[in-house]
């Protein structure tokens, strides 16, 4: 079904709005999928926060303009999906995998973090990226580590002290 021009201009305001405040974003080309497959992707992308869009090339290259994707411009080509991560920055990068394991139709294109272009092959690098929790989790490990290791350096000594005494009450017994 064609658009006419002020549905086109929705689509493109409401691709830059998700563009403007997204985190990264993987380009996929998409060929080869069927009807039920693209709406299974589809479920997992929304469940996992992901906002995941099927545009034409002209109008995403409009609706990139101004937003930290503006490099993904060159690689639009073909027919591709734009999926957008809002919440954690490997979200989209983990659906588009996790569903081109299962569906070889699934061709990553591109993926764009931080205003930055990489190609298909850095999908995995960015699917490693900690979600919010996991950051949370990493930064506290990293901050309870020295300060495990001066509760114990600072009880040493009253523990060295008891140890001595009781061997030395064992000793006289």
């Amino acid at each position: 079904m064609a658009l006419n021009l002020a549905q086109k201009k929705a689509l493109v305001a409401d691709v830059n709005a998700v563009a403007a405040s997204s985190l990264s974003a993987v380009i996929a080309e998409y060929r080869g999928l069927t009807v039920a497959e693209m709406t299974e992707l589809r479920t997992e992308a929304r469940n996992a926060g992901v906002y995941m869009k099927v545009v034409k090339n002209s109008l995403a290259r409009r609706a990139v303009e101004g937003t930290p994707f503006e490099c993904i411009q060159p690689s639009l080509r073909g027919p591709l999906l734009l999926a957008f991560s809002r919440e954690d920055p490997g979200s989209a990068a983990r659906v588009v995998k996790g569903f081109s394991r299962e569906h070889a139709h699934l061709v990553t294109v591109s993926v764009a973090v931080g205003g930055e272009l990489y190609d298909a092959a850095n999908l995995d690098r960015v699917a490693a990226l900690p979600n919010l929790d996991e950051a949370r989790a990493m930064l506290l490990r990293t901050l309870n580590g020295p300060m495990t290791q001066l509760v114990r350096l600072l009880s040493e000594p009253g523990s060295m002290l008891a140890r001595a005494l009781q061997g030395r009450g064992e000793q006289a017994e």
